[in-house]
């Protein structure tokens, strides 16, 4: 079974790279995939995301790395041939925030979501966080 993994990546964290090498273990393939957003402004180049995450999976053999711009998840799901989204939650506020957006690649194209729960030590952790620190140079 496929999986995909999606999300900005902006930065790519060390809680990311947990919820994808935990989902190899999972699923026959995932797809780890950016999601572009014309309407935002990334603070790292697509292709410096996609890069980032090529080097944090090349030591899983089913993981592969894509990008998706304009049009919804499930398009993306539709055409590739997934019918699994994995998202990493690190508590309820996160969790508050992606089930309406289960709930809807539901009712839309059947997608599945399997929300797997941060490890407690990366949990702290968010691209936000990382990049607000990184500007500090305190990383």
């Amino acid at each position: 079974m496929r999986a995909l993994f999606p999300g900005s990546f902006d930065p790519v964290t060390q809680g990311h790279q947990d919820i994808l090498r935990r989902a190899a273990l999972l699923f026959d393939e995932v797809v780890v995939c950016v999601m572009f957003n014309s309407n935002k402004t990334g603070r790292f180049p697509v292709t410096e995301r996609l890069d980032r995450l090529r080097a944090a999976a090349t030591d899983l053999s089913n993981v592969t790395v894509d990008s998706h711009t304009g049009g919804l998840l499930v398009d993306y799901c539709s055409r590739v041939g997934i019918d699994v989204v994995i998202r990493g939650v690190r508590g309820v506020s996160d969790l508050d925030y992606e089930m309406p957006m289960a709930r809807m690649n539901h009712e839309l194209a059947g997608v599945e979501t399997l929300f797997i729960a941060a490890d407690p030590a990366l949990a702290h952790i968010s691209s936000t966080l990382v990049t607000a620190v990184s500007q500090q140079d305190l990383l």
